[in-house]
């Protein structure tokens, strides 16, 4: 009968706990809902919903305010994260600099410290106003001397420490997003940072999830970017290089190591042309910085994305028909990826959007093109990301919120907080 009895209560638990998360994710897909809205989102009755929510604010996971009154009806209340609830720590390491913010459970971002690297020299401020439910201001500065990864991770292992003191056990996860090949979480292809392969499992023994930017870039233009709503969408991102991720119901696909999305390095170039991932004819090649300086007879670029921003800005024939021969590499490109996965819409962020804007009709007919002719009648829409340079840490947040809200992480917090 005991064994019985305590089966009985795991599973009354574990049910519990998967409403809560499902309470959490609506709270975070919608910020501002109403615990009514939830209820009807869900399909909860009233008593339940109430039960809920009363539970998560004992827990410190969410508070509730008098929502503005609509009609009649019963009052109900606005829900939004408890000023003391669990925090995800957001970075993202591009190739010249760092940013990094704190999210709390409705997803929005807080900064908290950036800085440069690159050249031999890593130096930045950790930690600025975090204000509001972040947990304030860590302060502080911290720089490395030498060339290499030793210098910029011993930086952001300096900024973790600090947000570890300052928070303590609100601080749940790291969620690193960064502009390299990632594999097995480890960086197993960084040549764009000038890095070896670089594993970071030393960073913190906190929970850590490292993602592409590209890949994380798309998730949050799934799941609230130009792509929500759609079932299946295609992001591409052109910075240094092309990147990007395949999504289906806000979730990336992500191959057997966790390194698909490499789109950049697909043969569709000249294959007289040697990348530094050690692969020939990469479509990247065609499209980014080094593609630019290559038509207009420069030399190769030492920061291909600051190099097309300059190209850009340009006003003469010469630019015009670089950038030109780069959005129709570009659109045929995006063609064939949608020949091979079929999405719902195709999303651009990084530079993809001006290389288009400095030639639309070029990269409209290259896209149309090279499109399987049972497509051209109704191809997928080709939109400008919603989150611009934003998009990796909003990916970021929402792969680091989906782990601290699952059932088990949940109970673990609320554990916790029973025993203050």
């Amino acid at each position: 009968m005991l064994n019985s009895a305590v089966a009985k209560s795991g599973r009354a638990g574990d049910a519990r706990w998967r409403t809560a998360s499902a309470v959490l994710a609506e709270v975070r897909r919608a910020p501002g809902v109403t615990r009514a809205e939830v209820a009807h989102r869900l399909r909860l009755s009233t008593s339940s919903s109430t039960e809920i929510t009363a539970r998560l604010r004992e827990l410190r996971l969410l508070v509730e305010s008098p929502a503005v009154p609509r009609g009649r009806g019963r009052p109900t209340g606005v829900l939004r994260p408890h000023p003391s609830g669990p925090l995800v720590l957001l970075i993202e390491l591009r190739h010249d600099d760092w940013r990094a913010d704190l999210a709390a459970l409705d997803g929005e971002l807080r900064p908290f410290g950036a800085g440069r690297h690159g050249g031999g020299q890593s130096s930045g401020q950790s930690g600025g106003q975090s204000g509001g439910q972040s947990g304030g201001q860590s302060g502080g500065q911290s720089g490395g001397q030498s060339g290499g990864p030793e210098p910029v991770l011993a930086e952001l292992g300096q900024l973790i420490a600090r947000a570890r003191e300052r928070l303590g056990g609100r601080l749940r996860a790291v969620s690193l997003a960064v502009a390299a090949t990632v594999g097995d979480g480890r960086l197993v292809d960084a040549s764009s940072l000038g890095w070896p392969p670089v594993d970071l499992g030393t960073l913190t023994d906190l929970p850590l999830l490292i993602g592409n930017d590209a890949t994380l870039a798309g998730v949050a233009e799934a799941r609230s970017g130009a792509a929500s709503g759609s079932r299946t969408g295609l992001h591409l991102l052109v910075e240094a290089g092309i990147g990007g991720s395949l999504t289906v119901d806000g979730r990336p696909v992500s191959g057997a190591t966790g390194a698909a999305g490499e789109y950049g390095h697909l043969p569709f170039g000249d294959r007289a042309l040697r990348c530094h991932c050690g692969a020939t004819g990469c479509w990247e090649l065609e499209v980014n910085g080094i593609a630019l300086a290559r038509h207009l007879g420069e030399p190769r670029p030492a920061s291909p994305r600051g190099y097309t921003v300059e190209v850009l800005r340009r006003d003469s024939a010469e630019a015009r028909a670089a950038v030109t021969a780069a959005a129709t590499a570009l659109g045929a490109g995006i063609a064939g990826l949608v020949n091979l996965h079929d999405p719902d819409v195709v999303t651009l962020g990084g530079l993809a959007g001006p290389l288009r804007a400095g030639a639309p009709a070029e990269f409209a007919s290259a896209y149309l093109a090279g499109l399987m002719a049972f497509r051209r009648a109704e191809p997928p829409p080709v939109l400008d990301a919603s989150h611009g340079e934003h998009g990796a840490r909003h990916g970021a947040a929402a792969v680091g919120l989906d782990h601290i809200t699952t059932e088990a992480a949940l109970a673990g917090w609320a554990e916790e907080q029973t025993a203050l």
